[in-house]
This record gives structure tokens, sequence and C-alpha cells, in this order.
């Protein structure tokens, strides 16, 4: 059975593009293991109660700003796109989506970010990564 799936496996993803996704995996593991943390320690306690948040580059050019916001959307797309494969994959899948979503702008984004904090394994996860940090966990209305 096993030699059966890794015979289809290896007929539907060449060798090289198999080497390319353990590579992909495993930076992208590591990357969220330094990444993750450092950004959910440095949100303040009330982050996810206020609905407006600071505007991204708010005092700079137009041009700067505009450029600004495609990088950081872009980085919020790879990290979903990575939190999404390391549902499968080795890593902090959910961890890395709620980064990502953190990151994105888009309609809706408070919503979706509320759920996916209050989930009580995110949540516990998070508040325990701040405590370690020494740092108040999240705290909501």
């Amino acid at each position: 059975m096993i030699d059966e799936f890794i015979q289809l496996a290896e007929s539907l993803i060449s060798k090289e593009a198999w080497v390319g996704l353990i590579v992909f995996s495993v930076i992208a593991f590591v990357g969220t293991l330094i990444a993750i943390p450092a950004i959910l320690i440095r949100l303040p306690p009330d982050y996810f109660q206020n609905h407006h948040h600071k505007p991204w580059f708010a005092n700079h050019h137009p041009v700067i700003r505009g450029l600004g916001l495609l990088i950081k959307n872009m980085m919020g797309i790879i990290f979903l796109l990575a939190g999404l494969a390391m549902l499968f994959l080795p890593g902090q899948g959910l961890l890395t989506m709620l980064l990502g979503i953190l990151l994105i702008d888009f309609p809706g984004k408070h919503r979706l970010e509320q759920k996916l904090i209050r989930h009580p394994t995110v949540l516990k996860a998070i508040n325990a990564l701040r405590e370690k940090a020494g740092k108040p966990p999240f705290t909501f209305h």
C-alpha cells in the first residue's frame, strides 16, 4: 500500500519538486518558529479589542505608504499560504495563518481575527508565548 502511494506520488511530482517542497517546509518551519513569537509578543494586550488599528506608514509619502502596504500584504499572503501548508506539514499552521491574516488588509478581517484568536487552542498557545516573555495575555470586551 505504501509502495503504491510512493509510486503514485513520484509519477505526479518530480523529485526536484519534492526537494523544493522539503526545503520550503524546513525554511517555513524555522521561520515561523522565530517570526510568530516575535510578532505576537510585541502586540499590545488590547490589540484585538481595537477595531481601528493604526494605519501603516500613515505619515509617509503616498508612494512609500503604497509600497509598504504592498509588501505587508504580500508577506501576509505568504504566511497565510505557509500556514495552510503547515496544516499538513510540520509547523504551527493555525498560528501562522493568524499572523498572515493580521498582515493582510481585506473586508471582514476583524471578524475573522476574532474568530481565530478566540479559538481556545490558539488563544492558549498565544497567551503561553506572551507569558513566557513576561507580557500580559490578550484581553477582550
